[in-house]
């Protein structure tokens, strides 16, 4: 007993005379006592006092003689910091929450009031660093099961676990403990001052924007933590009245809408799903729902941002399939459509204007990823024709001034372009299901040349201040009108009525503007899409387009040798050949200095070639002639058997790359008096010719490799596939030799102009010497008197 008061009475002396912070150099000392402190509480109460005035004291900052302390001690501090997490394990609140108060403390440091004598303070951040380095969030993470009954600490263990996880080592180590799960288990807790729920979800956030994001909704998908998430959410939403508790409910929100992005979480089977999606649709369907019966809409900012955030989770539960019978039956589709109307009432009379739009917006891009899913739903809320009308008031003169002051409303300042942004993009989404119901349901209210006149509007648009906004209506619009019309001859006449004049301009581009970054190359690719699903297959379109100089517009543009253009571009004018008119415009075109349509499409031929890796010498001329036109890639892969419904190497080679469709127009333009080509064309036009033989024999090739990879062929089998080889080859070398006689041709061809250009040459030289000789007897006429005499006597004689 003796013993036990001196050392008491010497543990006071120690904290006395450490009351301004520990010196660095006495770390290790100080973790001692702590340790045989918490030894001696066992047998003693009397050691819980001084114990948690050494706790306390590790609030302070440590104290430095050297500014090297700090490196020097490194270790010993982490020890101590270690120590006091492990100090949690002591059955004593007093202790616990102590530990918890002296690390607050680590972030909300306070100098002492004199320091010892030679020593400095260490900086505030150097205890928060070594109290990552010692693992002090994970030790308090799975100390709250030591706590899990007594809410005094565990609110303390909350709070220092909130300070700890402002940083992104502690989160790591956090979650590495399942913090997040146990956490979300603690939010129903039983706690009057609300501050368990607070601090929960705080740290529930903090742990998502610095942890792994993946892993904390993997410790939260259980059953248990939904529905622990769920009935929190609940709990505010129709007692939580005071401005803090209707953040902390959307704050709730939001980790919700994280979690049901994860389609393993149990977002319907824990009945969260069907409370979002019955909150997302009040007040705008006024069936009475016993899940929402006590709230009330306050309509302030809180609640606006709560309908903004459920409209979101609604386009997250459109994903997932097992909530698609929970979005039919809770009336989703009426309460969105509620927005498509004209901006001039409004439900929330206590919103503003630009509230009101912006929920205008967000409820019109929502149903963009709800339509797909309740397409019956869709179709029997006649969503087609309030869409139309409502784009058809977008386009009309009524006067509007969007307010463009939210993410969807951007472009939409003082015009009505965001709400057609996201009504096309509605329309989009439902008719590239490609289900004929919706697409006769909007042809029969005459979409088609509404929506050319949309088109037409923002291009007009377009040329007085181009934008991102509209360059993408334009896209949606003639994306809209590929798909309406692909099929069906009829539509395709409609829409050449006047589509085609507003399809022109987009070909005659400026080619500068595929550069800019704004879309112009995606809004050229649709346009092309347009032109092939709209006017191709309706003689009365086709003769239209070309008599507008359409063709002449694509070579331009395949002129360009834009290689995401040059396959689209040639897969359109191989359709148009089938209409003799085509043929006829690709002889007469011209492009830069007076380049034919022959040479463009040799001049890409080559250009392919050379991207596929096919071997050429340097005339042009094939090197392997037994697979002339195999690429590198081919000849890279192994040989694998395939069944028979499974294209080969060679056969898909076909689809992927532009050679099949430049032979294809090469067929319907000839391959004899083609203007324009030099040497090297004929002798590349000589393999293009070929092709399909050469393609034929790639086949065959094919085969041969797979009989022989697994059977090995009868003798009559074996002659027949050596013959189709040896066939192959033969042709690969009457093409060589027919290229070998043009190049022969040209050389002679050159020979032949080059001696006619030495005669040339030597006629001048002789000319010249006969002037030459001729000015000499000048001269010497007029300045030799006798030989003027002797020259005037001979033309006496």
């Amino acid at each position: 007993t003796d013993l036990e008061k001196e050392q008491l009475k010497t543990l006071k002396k120690v904290v006395k005379h450490f009351e301004n912070g520990f010196p660095l150099t006495n770390v290790t000392q100080i973790t001692e006592i702590l340790n045989l402190c918490a030894e001696k509480m066992s047998e003693q109460e009397a050691f819980t006092e001084p114990l948690c005035e050494l706790i306390k004291l590790f609030g302070l900052p440590f104290q430095k003689k050297k500014s090297s302390d700090e490196a020097k001690y490194t270790v010993e501090v982490s020890q101590s910091i270690a120590q006091l997490g492990s100090l949690m394990r002591v059955p004593s609140s007093q202790v616990k929450i102590q530990i918890c108060k002296s690390i607050v403390s680590f972030y909300n440091m306070e100098l002492p009031g004199k320091l010892l004598l030679g020593h400095q303070p260490t900086s505030a951040k150097y205890k928060i660093k070594k109290a990552e380095e010692a693992g002090l969030a994970e030790a308090l993470v799975l100390s709250l099961a030591l706590v899990e009954n007594q809410l005094t600490e565990k609110l303390w263990v909350l709070k220092a676990l909130q300070h700890l996880s402002t940083s992104e080592i502690n989160c790591k180590q956090m979650v590495n403990a399942q913090a997040a799960n146990k956490l979300c288990l603690y939010l129903n807790g039983a706690d009057p001052s609300g501050q368990l729920v607070f601090r929960s979800s705080d740290i529930l956030w903090k742990l998502l924007e610095n942890g792994s994001k993946g892993e904390v909704v993997n410790q939260l998908r259980s059953l248990e933590c939904v529905q622990a998430l769920k009935e929190a959410f609940a709990e505010l939403l129709t007692r939580g009245f005071r401005h803090c508790d209707r953040q902390l409910r959307n704050d709730l929100l939001v980790i919700a809408t994280l979690l049901a992005e994860n389609p393993a979480v149990p977002m319907t089977e824990s009945g969260f799903a069907k409370l979002l999606i019955v909150l997302a649709t009040f007040p705008e369907v006024k069936l009475p729902n016993p899940l929402v019966q006590g709230f009330k809409l306050t309509y302030s900012y809180e609640d606006f941002e709560m309908k903004k955030l459920l409209f979101n989770v609604i386009g997250i539960l459109s994903k997932d399939p097992s909530a698609a019978q929970l979005l039919s039956e809770n009336h989703v589709m009426p309460a969105l459509l509620y927005y498509v109307k004209r901006n001039q009432t409004s439900a929330f009379p206590d919103w503003s204007a630009a509230q009101y739009e912006e929920l205008q917006l967000h409820a019109i891009a929502v149903l963009a990823s709800v339509a797909p899913v309740l397409v019956d739903k869709y179709l029997s809320c006649q969503a087609n024709t309030l869409l139309l009308v409502f784009l058809e008031w977008c386009i009309s003169q009524d006067p509007f001034f969007g307010r463009g002051n939210s993410f969807h409303g951007t472009g939409g300042l003082g015009n009505k372009l965001a709400q057609m942004r996201y009504v096309l993009r509605v329309l989009r989404s439902v008719v590239a299901l490609y289900d004929e119901t919706v697409s006769i349901n909007l042809c029969d209210q005459g979409a088609i040349s509404q929506l050319l006149d949309i088109l037409k509007y923002a291009a007009d648009k377009s040329k007085e201040k181009e934008s991102t906004l509209l360059l993408e209506i334009q896209a949606d619009v003639l994306f809209i009108l590929s798909v309406l019309c692909e099929s069906d001859v009829h539509r395709k006449e409609l829409f050449s009525c006047e589509g085609i004049d507003i399809l022109i301009p987009f070909f005659k581009m400026d080619p500068w503007k595929l550069y800019s970054g704004l879309g112009h190359s995606c809004l050229l690719l649709s346009a092309l899409d347009c032109l092939w699903s709209c006017v191709i297959g309706c003689y009365i379109a086709e003769d239209c387009f070309i008599e507008k100089q359409g063709i002449f517009l694509l070579l331009d543009l395949l002129a360009l040798k834009e290689k995401n253009l040059c396959n689209i571009i040639l897969g359109i004018l191989v359709e148009f050949s089938d209409n003799r008119k085509t043929t006829s415009h690709m002889r007469i075109w011209r492009g830069k200095r007076d380049q034919t349509a022959a040479n463009l499409l040799i001049q890409l031929w080559r250009q392919e070639e050379l991207d596929l890796g096919v071997r050429r010498d340097q005339y042009g001329k094939i090197v392997d002639v037994k697979r002339p036109i195999v690429t590198s890639f081919q000849k890279q892969q192994k040989v694998i058997p395939l069944p028979a419904n499974c294209p080969s190497f060679a056969i898909m080679e076909v689809s992927e790359s532009i050679r099949a469709k430049i032979y294809s127009l090469f067929c319907k333009l000839g391959f004899e008096n083609l203007p324009g080509l030099s040497t090297k064309d004929f002798v590349t036009l000589a393999i293009i010719q070929h092709y399909i033989d050469f393609k034929i024999g790639e086949v065959w090739s094919e085969i041969c490799a797979e009989i022989k990879e697994e059977f090995r062929p009868v003798t009559s089998d074996e002659r027949t596939l050596k013959l189709i080889s040896e066939l192959s080859e033969d042709n690969g070398k009457r093409v060589v030799a027919l290229q070998g006689e043009v190049l022969e041709r040209q050389l002679q061809h050159e020979i032949q102009e080059e001696k006619k250009t030495y005669k040339e040459i030597q006629a001048i030289c002789t000319q010249r010497e006969l002037i030459n000789k001729s000015w000499e007897n000048f001269l010497t006429r007029t300045s030799n008197y006798e030989a003027f005499k002797v020259r005037n006597l001979m033309e006496q004689k």
